[in-house]
């Protein structure tokens, strides 16, 4: 961990619903004039779509098992290494994955595939990472013991389930049989790797449906915000220390199911992490610059 250079990890699973805690922190970087330098977890893959294909089918003959889960599907060791040189001293490096043809014309690469590595932006305030290994621990690598602050993403299984097919089917134009199988073949790696992350963070957001998800492989349709509500469990009070009483005044309809855990409404979901992480990361730059002062000195 580093007070002069922090990292700022969001963990969850694919289809968890991690790009609602980027909206989050994006508004909260532009309301403190936060310049982050922004990590993307899929570019920490070992192999683009096409070797990934290839080496599923290579795993499967042999009767392996190989997934974007788990370690052999990832370069694990380069991540460690980029949150141990920016909390060094601020620098490392990055590449992007390329999802869609919309990204490929940004990005001026084709869809599938990965930009060349580069150097991250000078003079970043924090790294901000958003993917499936923020807080990784393993023989492989230890990446959770770098991040100053980590947070999870994980809605009820048949929810994740749920999402995950939807988008595969409206995104990567799969059926919802590939959709399924990828799902069973992720299962052991998602409760070996995945599920334990959970346990690290320092708070998780989990949706959970109020409606009927008890076959997910048949929903029509995800739940929308309306029908669900999100349990904000504060696992490190040290870090994140709220003032209960304020956010059942702020986030109507919420109410405490235990001492550490509040449910919302989850169309007011982003509106709670602002509430509750914005004064984390308020802390945290004010130590960055209290360490600058003395680095200076």
């Amino acid at each position: 961990m580093s007070e002069l250079h922090p990292i700022v990890a969001v963990t969850g699973s694919s289809g968890a619903g991690t790009s609602s805690v980027k909206t989050a922190f994006e508004r909260i970087f532009q309301r403190e004039g936060i310049n982050p330098a922004v990590i993307e977890g899929d570019s920490f893959h070992r192999y683009d779509r096409k070797q990934m294909a290839w080496e599923v089918e290579k795993a499967a003959l042999q009767g392996k098992t190989l997934t974007h889960f788990g370690p052999d599907g990832n370069l694990l060791g380069e991540l460690e290494t980029l949150f141990r040189t920016y909390g060094d001293n601020g620098s490392g490096k990055r590449r992007y994955y390329v999802h869609t043809t919309k990204e490929s014309k940004r990005l001026e690469s084709k869809p599938g595939s990965f930009t060349e590595w580069q150097p991250l932006p000078r003079d970043t305030d924090l790294l901000f990472y958003e993917g499936l290994h923020g807080g990784f621990m393993g023989d492989e690598a230890n990446i959770a013991r770098f991040v100053d602050l980590l947070v999870g993403v994980v809605p009820i299984i048949n929810l994740e389930w749920i999402q995950k097919i939807h988008r595969d089917r409206a995104v990567r134009g799969y059926s919802a049989e590939a959709a399924t199988q990828m799902i069973l073949r992720r299962m052991p790696d998602y409760v070996h790797y995945i599920c334990p992350q959970f346990s690290r963070t320092d708070v998780n957001f989990q949706r959970v449906p109020t409606i009927d998800t008890s076959n997910p492989f048949t929903a029509s349709e995800i739940p929308s915000n309306d029908e669900s509500m999100v349990v904000v469990k504060i696992a490190n009070r040290r870090k994140i220390n709220p003032d209960y009483r304020y956010l059942l005044e702020m986030l109507q309809g919420s109410f405490m199911s235990r001492p550490d855990t509040i449910v919302v409404p989850a169309d007011k979901m982003v509106f709670a992490m602002e509430l509750l992480l914005n004064p984390v990361i308020e802390r945290m730059m004010e130590r960055r610059d209290q360490a600058v002062k003395q680095s200076a000195a």
